[in-house]
């Protein structure tokens, strides 16, 4: 394979006129509460919103520029979940069609984009998750979502694969990006919340924010305490972000963010399926006997300094992030990691031979080490070391995204980036030094027709690849962590779709087909013990994704009030390809289709009333031989608002009104008929619950 130098230098010879993120006119103000996640595409004036500022654009400038990307990206303000009891990632994603996102216990979850991970039983793979345009992720690529508060985010954008690459990131599943507040971005200068519910669950959580002439200051903090609903699944999170931006003039400006995460989370762990669906409450044996738990305390400190050019502007972020973990599950997993980097992007629009262009042009330098102890679980408790070990990964980049404008509504898009992941591995305990290399170059190649403002049709082809972390590449044999040198999973992906809207209502469709090799999934043959991971041969993705709404009915009792009904709708269709030993099975992981109806009826600035129907036709299958599946559901909720005066709202989330009893995730297993598989790999989906909460935003 070309050496990374060889394939930097191409990649800078290729730095043509192209796409970057577009400079175009704020977007239309998101929908009212209620009627869905569907994209609105850029208007040409946005009148009475927060301005922004030159590091963080406002939020109608991150619309315009994620809406103008000629691929199934989509864009969620917090206005749509700041109404509901938004704790995690699922909270805030469980509108947007493509992704899957489903809850285990806390804040621990399963997320997937395009089949993403698929099989990865614990944690975050094949997605980079970034906040505030920074890695949240490791530098090996793994990571979790406990840094994430809700309360502290004001836009969430999702690029599935491909997609990702105005951030750098090339993987199947692609990037979700989480926009934090600013001065200039929130709300309003202060906002007080307050909410409880079933569970002995509670959460206090406030945010204050000033602008001091060239200078702006915000923070956020929230607690979160619940009792949870399965027995040994309580958990206690502290979160805090906060910013300080500084313009030292009209074109440069700098902020620096500081983030603090304290996590305690009890584990209940996996069930047999008979348990999920008849005593879903008990946690598994073995995790009260080793008081299973996942304790985290991570600080993040990051920098981003922009500064606007005659030609086009640099962003330049670094970023800092400790954390550690201590984790008593089948050993107690004691870590200490440092993660760090720097990313330099220039963005220039211009016109050549009298045809509109935009281009970008970045790299990214992170890396990070990570002291790797494990130790005999004593009840919770260090017992003797068995392992010790440090974990070193770097990660070198360059990118270009090129978006040529061929008539005023035709654009032609090109892209690529070019990579070398290194990673390596001490056994202390031994002195044995393990290492692996991985280079790569990802194109990428698309269209933009955008035959009026409201509507947008393009389709693009990517190639992807995914790099195995650290979990993948130390497998547990005997109690001990095993070097097990794995392929980069590869991949190249075709998507068509359209979006738009029209008076009533709008849409979002995507279809796609990803074609893999070494997709790397994982089997579990002990609930306790972190699963294996191998490269499969060649295998598919492919699926569909809708978001739609329909104003029913307009001004019915009162002017300006709707009905609406949305839709969202995700396939998934992930097959082997003539596998030696699965033939053309379905991988285990995902269910084929997961659908969410609403229909909310809403007064603008008084109430909205909106009940919910999750319906999952099919379970996932939890082992590759396709012989046990998770059971089929529907499952009811009901969210509802009101105004009580300007700025004070009321809010009520019941969730599972019918109390139905399903499996929300699981983690496979390779035949649940051959011996010695343990099928205790379900996670059952939470019970009838109610949550009530105050809002004051002043």
């Amino acid at each position: 394979m070309p050496s990374f130098p060889r394939l930097a230098g191409a990649l800078l010879a290729s730095a043509l006129p192209g796409l970057a993120l577009a400079q175009t006119a704020p977007a239309t103000p998101p929908p009212e509460a209620g009627s869905g996640s569907v994209l609105a595409l850029p208007e040409t004036e946005v009148i009475g919103r927060a301005p922004g500022s030159l590091t963080v654009p406002s939020v109608a400038e991150q619309r315009a520029r994620v809406e103008q990307a000629p691929a199934a990206v989509r864009f969620i303000d917090s206005e749509q979940f700041e109404n509901r009891r938004a704790f995690n990632l699922r909270d805030m994603l469980q509108e947007t069609p493509g992704l899957f996102v489903q809850e285990r216990y806390g804040q621990e979850l399963r997320l997937s984009i395009r089949g993403s991970g698929i099989t990865r039983g614990f944690h975050l793979r094949g997605v980079e998750v970034l906040q505030d345009g920074i890695p949240v992720n490791l530098a090996d690529g793994s990571g979790d979502f406990y840094q994430i508060d809700p309360l502290a985010v004001r836009s969430v954008a999702v690029y599935p694969g491909g997609n990702g690459l105005a951030f750098g990131a090339s993987t199947l599943g692609g990037a979700i990006n989480f926009t934090t507040a600013t001065a200039h971005t929130a709300e309003a200068p202060t906002i007080l919340r307050a909410e409880g519910g079933t569970f002995g669950t509670w959460r206090l959580s406030g945010q204050a924010s000033q602008v001091f002439g060239n200078a702006d200051a915000l923070a956020n903090y929230s607690h979160f305490s619940t009792d949870g609903w399965r027995q040994h699944s309580r958990g206690q999170y502290d979160q805090f972000n906060g910013n300080v931006g500084y313009r030292l003039s009209d074109r440069v400006e700098t902020r620096f963010y500081a983030g603090v995460y304290i996590t305690r989370q009890q584990l209940p762990g996996s069930l047999t399926l008979s348990q999920a669906l008849n005593t879903p409450t008990m946690a598994g044996a073995a995790q009260i006997a080793q008081n299973q738990a996942r304790n985290v305390w991570a600080e993040r400190f990051a920098n981003r300094t922009s500064v606007r050019l005659d030609a086009g502007q640099v962003d330049i972020d670094s970023w800092i992030i400790h954390k550690s973990l201590y984790h008593p599950i089948f050993q107690v997993i004691d870590q200490d990691g440092l993660s760090w980097g720097i990313a330099p992007r220039w963005s220039q629009a211009f016109t050549i031979g009298g045809l509109r262009d935009e281009l970008i042009l970045g790299g990214r330098y992170f890396a990070g080490t990570n002291d790797a102890l494990q130790y005999v679980n004593t009840r919770g408790s260090r017992g003797a070391l068995t392992a010790n070990g440090q974990q070193a990964a770097r990660n070198y980049e360059l990118f270009l995204e090129n978006r040529l404008w061929v008539t005023p509504s035709l654009a032609l898009v090109a892209g690529a980036k070019a990579l070398r992941n290194d990673r390596d591995y001490e056994n202390r305990l031994t002195g044995q030094r393990y290492s692996s290399t991985y280079d790569g170059f990802n194109p990428k190649l698309g269209l933009l027709w955008q035959p009026r403002t409201e509507l947008q049709f393009f389709t693009n082809i990517t190639r992807s690849q995914d790099v195995p972390d650290f979990s993948d590449q130390l497998q547990t044999v005997g109690n001990r962590p095993v070097w097990v040198p794995l392929e980069a999973q590869r991949a190249w992906t075709v998507e068509l779709g359209t979006r738009g809207r029209f008076a009533r209502g709008g849409w979002d469709l995507a279809l796609f087909r990803s074609n893999l090799r070494g997709q790397m999934l994982q089997y579990t043959l002990d609930p306790s013990i972190p699963a294996g991971t191998f490269n499969a041969g060649n295998t598919v993705n492919q699926g569909v994704e809708l978001a739609a709404r329909y104003d029913l009915a307009q001004d019915m009792l009162a002017a300006g009030d709707r009905l609406t009904l949305g839709q969202v709708w995700t396939f998934n269709d992930f097959r082997f390809r003539n596998d030696r030993q699965y033939g053309d099975n379905r991988i285990a992981g995902l269910p084929p289709h997961v659908l969410r109806t609403t229909l909310a009826y809403a007064q603008p600035d008084r109430f909205f009333l909106r009940p919910a129907l999750d319906w999952v036709p099919q379970g996932a299958w939890a082992d590759y031989a396709n012989t046990l599946r998770a059971n089929s559901y529907i499952k009811l909720g009901l969210e509802a608002g009101v105004t009580l005066a300007p700025g004070i709202t009321l809010f009520l989330d019941a969730r599972n009104l019918t109390n139905k009893r399903y499996v929300s995730d699981l983690s496979t297993i390779t035949d649940a008929r051959a011996p010695g598989v343990s099928t205790a790999v379900f996670y059952p989906g939470e019970g009838r619950s109610l949550y009530v909460g105050t809002r004051f935003a002043f």
